[in-house]
């Protein structure tokens, strides 16, 4: 008679045995990158194990990124996630470390000129698609309050900005694991101009300033203006930031304050746990280093529940919480906001210095159509599109790029990045886009290292047609062609 311990030992056998021959056919290409694999029950039926064993089989299959479910369809060949580096590969990187000043070339401010250009297909930019936005809705809200507020409308507001929409934006916030106030907020003119005024008030020229590589280049657009240094700690598009590397940096450099986009950072598209958020926040405290947080895609979250903050954890007013509507609703609307903590004072000097006020109109509007025009509803609809065209883009990679490409997978947003092989030049590609009228965001743009991310792109999967397939896929040959 079996016991127990001898049918668990089986059933673990089982599972692997069917873990590996599945595992094995996707390695030798009979399962190609994009295809389906056999559904559970038929897998069941064919190798004479239980439902369970296959789908343990699965979800062990799953876990390291060979294959990914998709609801009601089943499970396809997935692209395997970057991989974190190695420990070797990041002592180099922790002895290597050290700040630098910002100084952008003539090609990289072309290349991010052209990044909007809307002659191109549009998988360069950082926007999301204008035909996935409420537009009558808010142009219609924007005349219709504008009119209401005759006179606010057309007059400055105080710099904290108006406060039902500061209201709406606080109640929000326990979405986000925070409770926020009306008075804890300000309204900015975009996420952009809240990360300025953050890095105005926590540092001056010479400050180091610490961020995870690769970088959003904006952010070191607004760092070189400021005279500030940027030491750039390594990122993958599992874990996000190192903070083992930062520990290090910390510990041999003198940093004035930190970045980060905790949720989907552009462009890794990685999530921070609630872990590692909670241990980051701690870990600056201890060394009295603000933390400035850029959480623009957090709504943009694919899973039931909306990821948390950084600012959850803060205790001591040291985390400057940024974050905008131009990704869910209205970039051109430029409204944003900024919860300073403890720099609340220096941030209200400075936006009142600088920009006096963000515009009264298109906050009113943004106001109502939080309070009145369906706001969540909205944000479930272009987190279903979102996720599906981040899956169409994807597959389009496996099918058109050079073999050996390595795509991330976002649990949110719609930003992905491209690791192609080591023999294509992100640059040149970008060059061959271009003469084909597609626009696409090279490497060598998200660091102040030029050839860092030579071989990687950056691609924007809010829009997705035929057009764009096409696009692709001219992509896909012009790398091949590079091999």
């Amino acid at each position: 008679m079996k016991t127990n311990a001898q049918t668990q030992t089986r059933q673990n056998l089982l599972y692997e045995e069917v873990g590996f021959k599945i595992r094995s056919m996707i390695e030798k290409g009979t399962y190609r990158v994009g295809e389906r694999i056999p559904s559970i029950r038929n897998l069941s039926r064919q190798m004479h194990v239980s439902i369970n064993t296959v789908m343990e089989a699965y979800s062990n299959l799953e876990n390291v990124g060979l294959i990914e479910a998709r609801p009601q369809s089943g499970y396809y060949v997935s692209y395997r996630r970057l991989e974190p580096a190695t420990k070797r590969e990041k002592k180099k990187v922790i002895e290597d470390i050290a700040p630098n000043c910002v100084t952008f070339a003539d090609v990289p401010l072309q290349v991010m000129r052209n990044l909007y250009n809307v002659s191109l297909v549009p998988l360069g930019g950082g926007s999301p698609n204008p035909d996935l936005l409420p537009i009558d809705k808010l142009n219609r809200m924007l005349a219709t309050e504008s009119r209401r507020f005759r006179i606010q409308s057309v007059s400055y507001t105080a710099a904290p900005g108006i406060k039902k929409l500061r209201t709406q934006i606080a109640k929000r916030s326990l979405n986000y694991g925070c409770n926020l106030a009306p008075e804890d907020i300000m309204i900015t003119s975009g996420c952009i101009e809240a990360i300025t005024l953050a890095l105005q008030a926590t540092c001056r020229p010479g400050d180091t300033v610490a961020i995870g590589s690769p970088v959003y280049y904006t952010f070191l657009h607004s760092i070189q203006w400021m005279g500030l240094k940027v030491l750039e700690i390594p990122s993958t598009p599992e874990d996000g930031l190192s903070l083992e590397v930062l520990r290090y940096a910390i510990k041999h450099n003198p940093v004035h304050a930190c970045i980060i986009i905790s949720n989907f950072n552009n462009p890794l598209g990685s999530l921070m746990t609630d872990e590692k958020k909670r241990e980051l926040v701690a870990l600056l405290a201890k060394h009295n280093i603000p933390l400035i947080e850029d959480d623009v895609y957090g709504d943009l979250a694919f899973g039931a529940n909306r990821p948390s903050a950084a600012k959850a954890y803060d205790e001591k007013g040291l985390v400057l919480y940024c974050s905008s509507f131009s990704k869910t609703l209205a970039p051109g609307y430029r409204v944003g906001w900024i919860v300073p903590g403890k720099f609340r004072q220096r941030v209200e000097q400075l936006k009142s210095v600088f920009n006096v006020a963000t515009a009264s109109p298109t906050q009113l509007a943004i106001a109502e159509f939080i309070t009145n025009g369906g706001y969540d509803q909205h944000l479930r609809k272009l987190r279903r599109t979102f996720a599906r065209q981040i899956a169409y883009v994807r597959n389009a990679v496996g099918r058109y790029f050079p073999q050996g490409t390595r795509v991330t997978h976002p649990e949110g947003g719609f930003i992905l990045w491209v690791e192609m092989p080591e023999g294509v030049d992100s640059l040149k590609l970008y060059e061959g886009a271009l003469q084909n009228g597609i626009s696409i965001a090279p490497g060598i743009i998200f660091s102040i290292t030029g050839d860092k991310y030579n071989n990687c792109i950056r691609l924007n999967a809010a829009f997705w047609s035929e057009r764009v397939e096409q696009a692709l896929e001219t992509l896909g040959g012009l790398a091949e062609a590079m091999m």
